[in-house]
C-alpha cells in the first residue's frame, strides 16, 4: 500500500495542473526579475552619465518650425503640442490612406475577377507590379521622381484658376466657419437620421410585402434635399479663399504639401494591391451556387455583386483586412525618408536629438502606434462581429 496521504498525493508533480501551475509560476517571476534587473540598470546608466528623466521636458519650448500643422503653431510652443501636431499629421495620412486603399483595392480586386481580357491583366499587372516593390522606394519615386521635378510656383499647372499644382505641393481654395455653419451641420445630422429611418422602414416594407424600393435615390435626394433648405434659409457654411500667386508662392487657401501627397500616394498604391487580392479571394470563397441563384431570380450582374455576392465574402475580407489597415499605419513612419512631420520624423527625430530624452520619447512613439493598431483592431473587430453568421 502507498503510504503517500491524499494531500500529497494531490500535490505532486506527476499531476499535469499542477506542473501548468508551477511553469507559469516560474515564467512570470522571471519575467519580472528580468524587467526589474533592466529598469535598475537603465537608471543607473542615466544616473552615471547625467542624464535626467521624467516627462518635464513636454514643458519647455520647442523654437523650431514645422512645415505642416492642422492645429496653431508657433515656434515658442512647447514640446507636447508638437507631439499633438505628429499625432494629427500621423493620424491624417492614416485615415486617408485606408480610406483612398479600400475604394482602389475593391476597383481593382473586383477587376482581377473581370471577363474582359484587358481589364482582368490590366488589374494584375498593378497587383504584381506594386505589391512587390517596397513601399519606401515607392515613397522616395513619388517624391523625388515626380514632385519635386513639377515646375514652380510661378510655372504651376493650373487647374481652373482654383487648383494649383507645383513643387510646393497642391494649393486649393480653403474654408472658413460662415454665419450657416452650425444650422447646416444640425440638418447634415437630422438628414443622416432621416436616412437611416427610411432604410429601416425600407427593409420591414420588403420583408412583409416583397416590394423593393428605390433606397439609393431616395437617400440622395434626404441628403441633399435637408441640407439645401438649411443653406436657403441661413446661407452658406463655409467661406472659400481662392490661392492667389504673391511673389514667389502662393497666399492664401489650403495646401497639400508635396511629403504629404507622396507618402498618400504611396502607401494608398502599395497597399491597395495586397487589399485587391483580399477582395478577390473573398469573393472567390463565395460559393458559385449563391450566383446562380441570384440569376435564377432575374438579378443582374451588378445587383448580385452588391446585394449577394460581397456581403457574403466580407466576412472573409474583414479579418486580413484589418491587417491591412494596420500595416498601413505603422508603414507611415516611412515618412521620416522624406521629412513628413509625423511622429517619428517629427517627435523620435527631431525633438529626441534636441532633448536627449530618448527613453521618454520613444516610449510615447510606441504608446501611439500601439493605441492606433488597438483602435484599428477593435473598430473592425466590432464590425466583423457586427455582419458575422449567427449560427442555430
Amino acid at each position: 500500500m502507498s503510504s503517500l496521504s491524499p494531500v500529497s498525493r494531490r500535490l505532486s508533480l506527476a499531476d499535469p495542473r499542477l506542473r501548468a501551475l508551477l511553469f507559469q509560476v516560474v515564467t512570470v517571476l522571471a519575467v519580472v526579475a528580468v524587467g526589474l534587473y533592466l529598469f535598475h540598470n537603465t537608471q543607473s546608466n542615466l544616473q552615471h552619465r547625467g542624464i535626467t528623466s521624467g516627462f518635464d521636458f513636454l514643458e519647455r519650448s520647442a523654437g523650431f518650425g514645422i512645415a505642416q500643422h492642422l492645429i496653431p503653431y508657433a515656434e515658442a510652443n512647447s514640446y507636447a503640442r508638437v507631439f499633438v501636431i505628429g499625432l494629427l499629421n500621423t493620424l491624417l495620412v492614416t485615415g486617408i490612406g485606408i480610406v483612398l486603399a479600400t475604394l482602389l483595392g475593391f476597383i481593382i480586386g473586383v477587376a482581377r475577377l473581370s471577363p474582359n481580357w484587358m481589364i482582368n491583366k490590366l488589374a494584375t499587372v498593378y497587383v504584381e507590379t506594386f505589391r512587390n516593390i517596397p513601399p519606401l522606394l515607392q515613397i522616395l519615386f513619388w517624391y523625388f521622381a515626380v514632385f519635386l521635378t513639377l515646375p514652380g510656383p510661378r510655372g504651376s499647372i493650373n487647374l481652373n484658376d482654383t487648383f494649383f499644382i507645383s513643387n510646393r505641393g497642391l494649393n486649393m481654395p480653403g474654408a472658413s466657419i460662415a454665419e450657416g455653419f452650425w444650422p447646416f451641420v444640425i440638418a447634415v445630422l437630422l438628414a443622416i437620421v432621416a436616412v437611416v429611418a427610411m432604410l429601416r422602414w425600407a427593409n420591414r416594407r420588403f420583408e412583409a410585402s416583397g416590394e423593393p424600393f428605390h433606397t439609393f435615390w431616395a437617400a440622395v435626394g434626404l441628403l441633399l434635399v435637408i441640407p439645401g433648405l438649411s443653406v436657403l434659409l441661413f446661407g452658406n457654411p463655409l467661406s472659400w479663399e481662392l490661392p492667389q500667386l504673391k511673389g514667389f508662392n502662393f497666399a492664401g487657401g489650403w495646401v497639400l504639401i508635396p511629403e504629404l501627397l507622396a507618402l498618400t500616394l504611396a502607401l494608398t498604391i502599395y497597399t491597395a494591391a495586397f487589399i485587391a487580392e483580399i477582395v478577390r479571394s473573398g469573393i472567390r470563397s463565395v460559393s458559385h451556387g449563391q450566383t446562380e441563384a441570384a440569376r435564377s431570380l432575374g438579378l443582374r450582374e451588378g445587383p448580385t455583386l452588391r446585394k449577394v455576392i460581397i456581403p457574403q465574402a466580407l466576412r472573409v475580407i474583414i479579418p486580413p483586412l484589418t491587417s491591412q489597415y494596420l500595416n498601413l499605419a505603422k508603414n507611415s513612419s516611412l515618412a521620416a525618408g522624406i521629412g513628413y512631420p509625423e511622429m517619428v520624423s517629427l517627435f523620435a527625430g527631431t525633438v529626441l536629438n534636441q532633448t536627449g530624452q530618448a527613453i521618454e520619447v520613444i516610449a510615447i512613439t510606441m504608446s501611439v502606434y500601439l493605441a492606433i493598431s488597438i483602435g484599428i483592431s477593435l473598430l473592425m473587430n466590432a464590425y466583423n462581429k457586427r455582419i458575422a453568421l449567427i449560427e442555430r
